[in-house]
């Protein structure tokens, strides 16, 4: 049995709380199998003790369904990360920039529920909240969605960033700091990558860009639990995730297992908001499309909170269409304030994490 068909056979084994295999992880550095016996060697940095016995685990289990497979042998090399994290999880690295006080993920899990749009519409909202306490300038949103930048459109930016030396500086708008792939490739060039890629990408997007001193840094994931979350939490220390889900069972059964995952790399849920969460008709009157509660069961079952519902109404999507997010647009309407009391939420969450004595 040759190596290549090991390790085919091998990409039913996940990587714990991901839902992508070792090998597409680039976690095995080589495998054979000769007179029977598989010696295979893994390749894993990690703080957290019960992953390596996980895999080797799970590693055993798997080769040894092999009828040619009499005996397993599997060296698991671990390398701990460079740099204590500062948020609690166990990824960062010691390239992660000091400057950045906060770090938060906003993730969904599943795609089309409005994540990108809260997100903009957050940093905008963090930005106008910071600036009022005299701390402008002060928020960062770096968009990790890499197969469908959609930032740069709906926070009303283009062209290229600049460059410093080896490192890219940030645009600017509605007294947000930005990065995305976006300002990086054509309209017309689709991004068609492997994970290596994505996961440099997000490492650059970290260590080579000029962010300045922050107070929050909000980091715009892709859907799913893969390439570009795990080298999110290995490359900067996490302080907590956000979970955007739309009410209905489809998307707050895949935002639970986003939360799962996020909880398995020791990074805090903060918090669940409900997108879409009831159409406003020009009377007032709400009228649940999508279902009713599917954020608020999601949060309790994740054991965190319930941060906000944000209704389904066309000022929210005229706003990005235009560049200009509602919550920059009209901080005082209806969908700017619901954003600015998660914001609120959210800062109040992050004060209350400072270390002893800052």
């Amino acid at each position: 049995m040759t190596s290549d068909a090991l390790k085919e056979h091998l990409k039913q084994v996940k990587y714990p709380g991901f839902s992508r295999d070792i090998v597409s992880f680039g976690l095995v550095r080589s495998i054979a199998l000769v007179d029977g016996t598989v010696k295979v060697s893994l390749a894993l940095t990690t703080a957290d003790p019960k992953v390596p016995l996980h895999l080797k685990r799970e590693v055993d289990h798997c080769l040894r369904a092999l009828p040619e497979v009499k005996d397993v042998i599997i060296d698991v090399a671990v390398s701990a990360p460079k740099a204590a994290p500062t948020g609690g999880n166990l990824g960062g690295n010691a390239n992660a920039p000091k400057s950045i006080a906060k770090a938060v993920a906003i993730a969904s899990g599943k795609g089309g529920v409005g994540k990108s749009t809260f997100a903009v519409n957050l940093a905008c909202a963090a930005a106008r909240l910071l600036a009022s306490r005299g701390r402008p300038g002060r928020v960062g949103l770096m968009d990790c969605d890499i197969y469908g930048p959609s930032v740069p459109l709906m926070i009303g930016l283009e062209g290229r960033p600049m460059v410093d030396g080896d490192s890219l500086i940030p645009m600017e708008k509605h007294g947000v700091k930005v990065m995305s792939m976006g300002f990086l490739i054509d309209d017309n060039t689709p991004v068609v990558w492997r994970g290596p890629m994505i996961m440099k990408t997000i490492q650059q997007f970290v260590q080579n860009v000029k962010w300045g001193e922050l107070d929050l840094l909000l980091v715009d994931l892709p859907p799913g639990t893969g390439d570009a979350q795990l080298s999110l939490v290995q490359t900067l220390p996490l302080d907590g995730a956000v979970l955007v889900t739309t009410p209905q069972l489809a998307a707050t059964g895949i935002a639970r297992k986003g939360g799962l995952m996020f909880q398995k790399v020791n990074v805090p849920v903060l918090g669940v908001v409900e997108n879409m969460s009831y159409f406003l008709d020009p009377a007032g009157n709400k009228h649940h499309l999508f279902g009713q509660g599917g954020g608020a069961a999601t949060a309790e079952k994740l054991a965190t909170r319930l941060l906000g519902e944000v209704p389904l109404i066309p000022e929210i999507r005229a706003a990005g269409d235009a560049g200009t997010p509602a919550a920059a647009l009209d901080p005082e309407g209806t969908a700017g304030h619901c954003f600015t009391e998660i914001a609120e939420t959210i800062l109040a969450q992050l004060d209350q994490k400072k270390p002893a004595g800052s």
